[in-house]
Order: structure tokens, then C-alpha cells, then sequence
């Protein structure tokens, strides 16, 4: 499994908000970050901050990248078509 690391992301949040006057929560680091990170991660990591002022380094399994809907689709119009075929050869063979 590919893993992300977003320890420099969350590091960076928490640090805006201290700068800011503002105590680190979950829900304002979460608002924060562009990765999507799971709330026990935050958590922690927020927890950790508070006693000691360091971010322990966090990873997330990566997200798969999306194939753009031009090259999807033309991947289905050839299933279709090598099915098409199959079911035409079918259906000749039967008669």
C-alpha cells in the first residue's frame, strides 16, 4: 500500500492557528488541511502538540488517482465493442 506523508500539512495548520492566537482543535486543523486525515490521527497529533510542541510524523494511505473521464471511457466504448462482437459471433455460430 502506497502511504502519504502529512506531518509538514498538519504541522503547518497547527502552527497558522497558534500564530493566530488560537488553540488547535480537530475540527479547526481539519478545515485547514487539503488531505483528507482521520479524525484518531488529528487527535492524536493535536494531543501530542499540546504536551510537547511536536508534530509525530503521520501517514495515510495515498489516494488513487482518478483516470481522467476521456480515457474511461474510451476504454468502455472498446469493452463494448469487443463484446459486440463476441455476441455477433454467438449468434452466427448458433444459426
Amino acid at each position: 500500500m502506497i502511504t502519504k506523508d502529512v506531518s509538514a500539512e498538519i504541522e503547518a495548520a497547527i502552527s497558522s492557528l497558534h500564530a493566530e492566537g488560537k488553540e488547535p482543535t480537530v475540527a479547526l486543523v481539519k478545515a485547514r488541511l487539503k488531505t483528507k486525515v482521520p479524525m484518531p490521527a488529528l487527535i492524536t497529533v493535536i494531543k501530542s502538540w499540546k504536551s510537547s510542541q511536536h508534530v509525530p510524523k503521520v501517514e495515510i494511505a495515498a489516494e488513487k488517482a482518478e483516470q481522467p473521464l476521456e480515457l474511461r471511457v474510451k476504454e468502455l466504448e472498446q469493452q463494448v465493442a469487443t463484446l459486440t462482437q463476441r455476441l455477433t459471433a454467438l449468434e452466427q455460430s448458433r444459426d
